[in-house]
């Protein structure tokens, strides 16, 4: 049966405790904590379980979850349990009180602990809290599992390009008349076998050396006010990534964007068509057999914010920009990496796709669940159905 209780009286907020910069251990693997989520790490914990966080100062209300023990620092509330499960029905239920709009303090945002506690809430038994967390959690840790397999899908595809691109490993191995090991020989064969002198430094031999204008354009994203923008599958690309969603694409993906205001010179791959706004660019390729995959590692390589021109507000000058010059391996050899990228990038597209479907599920059941407007049986079969 659920109870009438307060916050307060079901998890109430000890207050985190500061720990600057200079003394934290930071190859220590315990999470520390501010009110925006993970900011470092430390060899000593201040909670000894499963801990939830809650954003005090600067990002109030906002609602984290550690399932080990961790340091939640001075601009946090915590909560600690013994029970991963207790930690992970907190965490929900707080999620659902808009702990964001609680915000007393003017000048700096702030979380008031006393009004926080004084919230009333339902809480169902703990055989119930316990179901709705294994449902909720479940989902988490589905969603969880695709971000880490996306993170080793584009290491994967970042150490093929360093090794065939920068450190030269099979045009080395050839030159020591040896074969690339892990290189099928038809691929093998494509790499030279020895290097040769450039304007840069010794690069493969037959290999060329451009400028970055002659290998692609960046063009000018467009405004699009959020007022505007109409709900969609279409990603809207800021300086620093996605900042929204529309239902028309600028441009047909996949593709890259590149910070060109308030961020500049971030690169950021799109898997599917997008819609850059006016704070980017986006990359057109000028030499149409130079794949946008080579081109995405060799622009981060170039160290693009560096070559900021704003001083008040920083800004990337693609004109400075398009006068980096950058390696220009063969066709073949560019057509290779490419299937190989794609290959790559296809999954996690699909772990991506797959992640928005699980995301909308968990917020659609959350409210639900912890109301107790659907039932955990009813949870249950109401996924089956979502998920075929």
């Amino acid at each position: 049966m659920a109870g009438d209780t307060t916050v307060g009286q079901f998890c109430p907020f000890s207050y985190g405790k500061g720990l600057p910069e200079r003394l934290r251990n930071s190859s220590g693997a315990v999470p520390v904590y501010g009110s925006n989520g993970i900011v470092g790490w430390h060899d000593t914990p201040l909670t000894q379980g499963p801990t939830v966080i809650v954003g005090r100062k600067g990002t109030v209300g906002a609602v984290h979850l550690s399932l080990t023990a961790c340091w939640p620092i001075d601009t946090t509330f915590f909560v600690e349990f013994a029970d991963a499960r207790e930690a992970r029905f907190a965490y929900y239920l707080l999620g659902t009180l808009s702990l964001e709009q609680m915000n007393s303090d003017s000048a700096v945002p702030g979380l008031n602990r006393d009004a926080a506690h004084a919230r009333g809430v339902r809480i169902p038994d703990a055989a119930h809290r316990a179901a709705i967390a294994c449902i909720l959690g479940a989902l988490d840790d589905k969603i969880d599992l695709n971000k880490r397999m996306n993170e080793t899908l584009e290491a994967t595809a970042r150490a093929i390009f360093k090794s065939w691109f920068v450190d030269y490993d099979p045009v080395h191995v050839k030159a020591a008349g040896k074969q690339p090991s892990g290189l099928a020989p038809h691929i093998a064969d494509l790499f030279p076998d020895d290097l040769e002198g450039s304007e840069l430094r010794e690069i493969p031999k037959g290999w060329e050396i451009a400028s970055v204008s002659d290998i692609c354009e960046f063009a000018y994203g467009k405004s699009l006010e959020a007022s505007t923008r109409n709900p969609g599958e279409v990603p809207v690309m800021g300086s620093n990534g996605q900042v929204g969603w529309h239902d028309v694409p600028l441009v047909a993906g996949p593709g890259i964007v590149v910070g060109r205001k308030g961020n500049p010179g971030v690169v950021t791959w799109v898997n599917g068509s997008f819609y850059p706004i006016d704070t980017t660019f986006y990359i057109v390729p000028r030499l149409t057999w130079v794949p946008l995959s080579y081109l995405y590692y060799v622009l981060m390589g170039l160290d693009l914010p560096h070559l900021s021109a704003d001083s008040a507000v920083p800004g990337l000058n693609r004109n400075i920009a398009y006068m980096s010059r950058l390696l220009l391996p063969s066709r073949k050899i560019l057509e290779v990496f490419d299937r190989h990228f794609q290959l790559i990038m296809n999954r996690a597209y699909q772990n991506e796709q797959e992640n928005r479907t699980l995301t909308a599920l968990r917020d659609v059941l959350l409210p639900k669940l912890i109301s107790g407007e659907l039932r955990v049986p009813d949870a249950g079969r109401y996924i089956e159905r979502c998920m075929h």
